[in-house]
């Protein structure tokens, strides 16, 4: 919608739904053309976060190799912090509570564990990722995809 209002896009098809606001109402857009190319952030930046670690670990515990809801998960350092370790993508893995309690504050090779991974920076998540069929596509948009089936 930003991009409809600064005029960068063009709207070729458009919904039955309707959007109102306290000026305007207008019928949400289906398709949209870019009047220009608009340059986006570079794809290899990915926020260091604990949801963005979680999901690089697909919410296994690095450790015992059991997958949990992030409720039951934590951050561990593999280096930990007390022993120089930093916070970042390559030294902080997901481990559920007990694994992380029972490796204190002691590297893995000290604490006699094994890592599952080892832990890198990710040049994707499958998060940000939107995916669909040909199938799945609403009608309006089937014109506009070419698909090649082999």
């Amino acid at each position: 919608m930003t991009l409809l209002f600064q005029g960068k896009v063009e709207v070729i098809e458009e919904h039955d739904a309707v959007v109102h606001t306290v000026r305007f109402t207008f019928k949400l857009p289906s398709i949209l053309r870019l009047n220009h190319f608009v340059k986006t952030r570079s794809q290899s930046y990915i926020r260091f976060s604990r949801e963005n670690i979680y999901i690089r670990d697909e919410y296994f515990c690095q450790y015992c190799e059991e997958k949990f809801p992030a409720k039951k998960l934590t951050l561990d350092h593999v280096i930990p912090a007390v022993q120089g370790g930093k916070k970042n993508w390559t030294n902080i893995v997901t481990a559920c509570i007990q694994c992380n309690q029972n490796k204190g504050g002691r590297t893995p090779t000290q604490a006699g564990m094994k890592l599952a991974k080892k832990p890198t920076i990710p040049t994707w998540l499958p998060k940000v990722q939107v995916r669909f069929t040909f199938s799945q596509a609403p009608d309006s948009w089937r014109a506009y995809l070419s698909f090649s089936v082999t």
